[in-house]
């Protein structure tokens, strides 16, 4: 029997994912720019190691998910 909160949670999963690949791809452009031979501004910095780590996490979540959705489905 399909579990209506279990897809609910794999939409806002996925959609959390997103969010945090679209906020990456917000800096790609400050980060292609950047001179190699200078440093990368401290407040862009730190706003890469924010968005990668909400990245990495939301990521790590919905893979959790799938996977715990796979097992559930291979089990039953």
């Amino acid at each position: 029997m399909p579990d209506g909160n279990e897809i609910r949670a794999l939409k806002a999963s996925v959609l959390g994912a997103i969010d945090t690949a679209a906020a990456l791809e917000g800096m790609k452009a400050r980060v292609l720019a950047l001179d190699p031979d200078s440093d990368i501004a401290p407040d862009d910095l730190e706003e890469l190691a924010r968005l990668t780590l909400a990245h990495a996490v939301s990521s790590q979540a919905l893979r959790s998910l799938v996977e715990s959705m796979r097992m559930r489905r291979t089990v039953g």
